[in-house]
């Protein structure tokens, strides 16, 4: 029996690790006096999260009484980074935070309480490459300047600038 590809099991991911729990109830306890306000935003967050992968795009929802739901496409997706706070590493989980070009500063989408969270990075980031049309690994080459006029302007203006520092270089010596 074959062991189960790596797209096979974040597919199968659906929910957060139950580590996400012990870390969300830890939050509100250190919050002291705010416990009893914070719980139960976190406790409905934590048994209504969902995740979905599939070949098109990663679909994220949770909530209660106000329903969010998140879907990107792979196409989309320009940035993941991986955080893992102290309480985090100690629970053995991690959040992925993922980035899109959007006018948003902060990350569109946050996959929080992931054990094999590797997996998933490594996972999205062949298909943000596959999205683009490329393979595990190759470049993206930049267009050359005889295809890309303002690029060949900014070229132009670096190679001056460069020029006219090595001549004010020569005079100061």
């Amino acid at each position: 029996m074959s062991a189960p590809s790596p797209s096979n099991l974040v597919h199968a991911l659906e929910r957060p690790d139950r580590s996400l729990l012990t870390q969300f109830v830890l939050t509100a306890i250190l919050s002291g006096p705010f416990f009893p306000i914070l719980i139960l935003p976190l406790l409905f967050k934590y048994q209504t999260l969902r995740y979905r992968f599939d070949e098109e795009g990663i679909a994220m929802s949770w909530g209660l009484l106000w329903r969010q739901e998140v879907h990107l496409t792979y196409a989309r997706i320009q940035d993941i980074h991986l955080s893992r706070g102290l309480i985090e590493r100690w629970l053995g989980i991690a959040t992925i935070q993922i980035q899109t070009a959007s006018g948003s500063a902060g990350a569109e989408m946050s996959l929080l309480g992931l054990r094999e969270y590797d997996l998933v990075r490594d996972y999205l980031y062949s298909k943000m490459r596959g999205a683009r049309g490329l393979e595990a690994g190759e470049l993206v080459e930049p267009p050359s300047s005889r295809e890309d006029p303002p690029l060949a302007l900014l070229t132009e203006i670096r190679d001056e600038l460069r020029a006219i520092r090595a001549r004010l270089e020569e005079g100061r010596a």
